[in-house]
């Protein structure tokens, strides 16, 4: 996320993700260029068709580190998908890698480079340019609400990991989407009722306030939702509002993290409509 906790997510990014797993495009680094920038890939034991995991990182990270985080690549290859992990811009100089997206930032227009990553992938391997889904985590997670804010039809589904909109937050989206939030109890980095930093200058929306602009864009015609769960201490609340309307929250007990078991529970939910199967 683009804020001045950097050290502090870069400290959670670091537990997080160790060596780096391996890619599938040519060089040692393993990286695919496409014009506005670079992505990695790892690959299942059978590419042709498979679905199609973009994970974008964190403030601060990159697709390198994105691919080395075991559970989150060999668990959806392991399944049959493919596992993307692009990188983010830098700004100003800095090293320090983020996504171009809210009120505020102006930059690569990431919409289209990620349509680019998708269409490379395919020209490639011939991974499905159909059956995708769109996580991110942290400053990804941002990332992952304002292109399905403003590109609902970019993905077959969006996964945001503690991160939500920033304040203002937009009024309307352009569609209904398939989003699966994921966010910890104990978020200090990104609060579920979101926080001020910048002195003022910058504000992280509210968790629940995005939900309800979701919920209005899905046409769901209740607040409430339609299921609820609670099970080793993971508590569920999931809206079903149309075909390729649902939204599905889940809120664990940790902090600022991807949980143990995310990749599971979202592959579980995005198999979960006949048409992503």
């Amino acid at each position: 996320m683009a804020t001045a906790t950097a050290a502090g997510v870069l400290a959670v990014l670091a537990a997080l993700w160790g060596s780096p797993a391996a890619a599938g495009c040519g060089g040692e680094a393993g990286i695919c260029e496409v014009a506005e920038g670079v992505y990695r890939i790892a690959l299942p034991d059978n590419a042709a068709g498979a679905p199609v995991v973009v994970f974008l990182h964190g403030y601060g990270s990159g697709g390198l580190r994105v691919m080395g985080n075991t559970a989150l690549v060999e668990g959806p290859t392991a399944r049959g998908y493919a596992v993307i992990a692009p990188d983010g811009t830098t700004r100003g100089g800095a090293s320090r890698r983020s996504w171009v997206f809210g009120p505020f930032w102006q930059g690569r227009d990431e919409a289209a480079f990620l349509a680019d990553v998708l269409d490379d992938a395919a020209a490639r391997f011939a991974t499905s340019r159909e059956r995708t889904v769109l996580p991110g985590f942290s400053s990804g997670a941002f990332m992952v609400n304002y292109l399905a804010c403003s590109h609902p039809e970019a993905f077959a589904a969006f996964a945001p990991v503690s991160g939500a909109f920033w304040r203002p937050q937009p009024e309307d989206c352009a569609g209904p989407v398939r989003l699966f939030h994921s966010h910890g109890w104990a978020d200090g980095v990104v609060p579920l009722e979101g926080r001020i930093l910048g002195g003022g200058r910058f504000e992280q929306g509210d968790v629940f306030a995005g939900l309800e602009l979701w919920r209005r864009t899905n046409g769901c015609a209740s607040h409430a939702p339609v299921v609820t769960m609670a099970e080793d201490g993971v508590l569920r609340r999931r809206w079903v509002c149309g075909a390729g309307a649902g939204i599905e929250l889940v809120l664990h007990e940790g902090g600022h993290m991807v949980p143990d078991g995310w990749p599971e529970w979202m592959a579980d939910w995005f198999e979960s409509e006949p048409a992503v199967r």
